[in-house]
């Protein structure tokens, strides 16, 4: 499970950070200053930190910069402020990318995605129940014999993926269909793609050991014991 260390003052943000990470199978540590950054980064090891650059004992870019130095870690900004010289500063003392508030929980998540990606930290292949996704290829297969799935199908195999710790409700699943489709995908349509991918990547599509349904809530991934699952 990838540790994503977090720095931000505002509590309210840092809740609402920390509940959407977590869901996303990550585990989060937070601090809500530079000095009690410094203090963790000093007793931690992590994957990844996200670090605001306002803070009210000094600044993200300090932050960044120890980060670097101790564990050399993706820093993404999380900044108010979209102005050019934040960002040119940002990225020149390091920091792999940067993200303006407000911003969507997707995109953010996405972008950690990324950046654990390109330092290596986050394998391109996932693999469970004789399925491997290579995600940087686009390929999918089954027991060593690729498969062939629709840009929906692929779209809803990736959000699995990409969260292998958690419950994923159907109604993200919908927004995320959605957004993929650019046109209106309802409860009956998500219904048959989640059946589709399941013919297509399941031993026994009628007793799936790979996406698993959650009763009442929605989907998981899969490898951890739990009687309400089917």
């Amino acid at each position: 499970m990838k540790r994503i260390f977090l720095v931000e003052d505002d509590k309210k943000i840092a809740k609402n950070l920390t509940l959407l990470l977590c869901q996303e199978g990550f585990t989060v540590l937070h601090a809500a200053s530079q000095k009690e950054a410094s203090t963790m980064l000093d007793k931690n090891r992590f994957d990844l930190a996200l670090v605001d650059i306002s803070l009210p004992d000094g600044s993200g870019f300090v932050v960044c910069t120890e980060i670097k130095q101790v564990q050399d870690i993706p820093v993404i900004f999380l900044t108010a402020s979209g102005d050019e010289s934040s960002v040119v500063t940002g990225l020149n003392i390091g920091a792999d990318d940067y993200i303006t508030k407000p911003f969507r929980p997707r995109e953010l998540v996405a972008r950690i995605g990324n950046a654990l990606r390109k330092s290596g930290r986050l394998q391109p292949v996932f693999e469970i129940g004789g399925l491997s996704v290579d995600t940087e290829k686009g390929i999918v297969k089954k027991d060593g014999r690729e498969i062939f799935l629709s840009a929906l199908e692929y779209r809803l195999l990736l959000v699995f993926t990409g969260c292998p710790q958690g419950v994923i409700t159907r109604s993200r699943l919908l927004d995320e269909l959605w957004d993929a489709a650019g046109e209106f995908v309802n409860d009956n349509t998500l219904t048959v793609y989640i059946k589709r991918l399941r013919e297509k990547i399941e031993d026994d599509p009628a007793h799936p050991q790979i996406i698993l349904t959650v009763r009442g809530t929605g989907y998981r991934l899969g490898g951890r014991g739990n009687s309400d699952v089917s």
